[in-house]
């Protein structure tokens, strides 16, 4: 008697990671934008409701990791494929992770009514506190791209003591010009919500030449994220106020200024459209706790395109601040190399190699950047200043039983190790090739 064969599917209990292509990078095919083993909430504020996806928990003495993505993205889509990656869950399986999706941006959100006021970009940023209450969170990490990094930025002004450090992806630190919003205004009626965002993410070589990665985001933006509230979000974003911080007088006594006190690794690509405004607000934050990465052969979304490259930069961030991983390298026998763990080292007397000093062509050692600053002038002299600097050696750091006592004074004083001490005046700018 013949037997009846039947098809059975079966589903993963746990979704593979996303594989790499030939170059190291992640493949934008199938799904790219899967969450693996977390939690999601929604949390009520002042402002609205936000939807949090939380990854892991929070571990004694160590911050929270807190994202917030850009406009057109959510979390999945903007980071995902960076912690998926495999050498990032090597790191962040040491910290809880927080995902923090703008209001209505989120796959499946209801659409905001007509009239609906959506938050400022202050507001935005007033709303995290609230995540912070919440969960009980009393020290953040946060990684923010394009808007996301801006409220990030200004989250930091507001509430400093909450802040641990800050990466910001794309960050444009200015308020739209006039020409920017005629430009913008235009825009609006020649162009598509797609065509806008497009154009805001990628360069015109990756628009021509990388046609994988810009249809997976096109059709992203298009079909998962409500274009009703996707408009809000833009106009909100493009409504914001300048950041309004200032590089600190070196040496200046008896005055102080607006800016991010908490160690700030600014990262953009080399060819993406957000050169000009990052080196921009390199120029304006203070250069004793700021690094600036500029990716080589790079676009929009470095997290997403060079995963790997941006993973490394991330874990020598954390070495500056005290978090020391010894990541296993597969290439050789497991027993060779210890196992991942994050040590607490004192943060004055730990140094990376993840940056080199050089001199910051944007701001010199003067009190702040105007608003109407050129930021194509400032890019040119970054940019020259760059290719002369030194790389710095890093030094070894030292356990200090002190440092639960001096860690709210050293984070105070700005003790960015990551780079260890400029010359007054000098930034830290590393450009990674491949």
């Amino acid at each position: 008697m013949a037997s009846e064969m039947q098809e059975i599917q079966i589903t993963e209990a746990k979704p593979l990671l996303l594989e790499k292509d030939a170059a190291g990078g992640p493949e934008v095919t199938g799904q790219p934008f899967q969450d693996i083993n977390c939690q999601e909430h929604d949390v009520e504020t002042a402002y609205g409701v936000l939807h949090v996806t939380v990854r892991g928990s929070p571990k004694a003495n160590k911050p929270v990791i807190l994202t917030y993505h850009d406009m057109g993205l959510n979390h999945k889509s903007c980071f995902n494929t960076l912690f998926n990656y495999e050498d990032m869950q090597e790191i962040s399986k040491h910290f809880a992770i927080y995902h923090i999706d703008a209001p209505g941006q989120q796959e499946g959100a209801a659409q905001f009514p007509n009239g609906y006021q959506y938050p400022s970009m202050d507001q935005l940023a007033e709303m995290l506190p609230s995540i912070a209450t919440h969960f009980s969170l009393r020290s953040i990490i946060g990684i923010g791209v394009g808007a996301g990094a801006n409220i990030l930025a200004r989250f930091a002004l507001q509430h400093p003591e909450l802040l641990e450090g800050l990466v910001l992806i794309n960050i444009d630190p200015c308020a739209k010009g006039w020409i920017d919003w005629a430009t913008a205004k235009l825009s609006e009626f020649t162009s598509t919500l797609s065509d806008i965002l497009m154009s805001h993410h990628f360069s015109q070589e990756e628009l021509l030449n990388n046609h994988d990665l810009i249809e997976t985001y096109r059709q992203h933006m298009a079909q998962d994220i409500n274009q009703y509230n996707l408009s809000l979000f833009l106009h909100a974003y493009d409504s914001r106020r300048d950041l309004e911080v200032y590089r600190p007088v070196q040496g200046a006594v008896g005055t102080s200024v607006k800016t991010i006190t908490c160690p700030v690794m600014l990262v953009v690509g080399d060819t993406s459209p957000a050169v000009d405004a990052v080196v921009e607000c390199n120029s304006r934050l203070d250069p004793t706790n700021t690094s600036l990465l500029k990716m080589a052969d790079c676009g929009g979304l470095p997290q997403v395109v060079q995963p790997g490259k941006l993973t490394e930069a991330f874990k020598y961030f954390l070495q500056g601040m005290g978090y020391i991983p010894y990541v296993v390298d597969r290439r050789m026998s497991a027993g060779a190399v210890p196992s991942l763990s994050m040590t607490r080292l004192a943060r004055s007397r730990t140094a990376s190699n993840s940056s080199v000093s050089s001199a910051d062509g944007g701001g010199g050692g003067g009190g702040g950047a105007s608003t109407g600053r050129q930021r194509g002038h400032a890019r040119s002299q970054s940019e020259g200043s760059d290719s002369s600097s030194p790389a710095q050696q890093p030094s070894s750091g030292a356990a200090d039983n002190h440092d639960s006592h001096n860690h709210q004074h050293e984070r105070a004083a700005g003790g960015a190790a990551a780079a260890g001490s400029p010359p007054s005046g000098a930034g830290h700018t590393m450009e990674v090739s491949c």
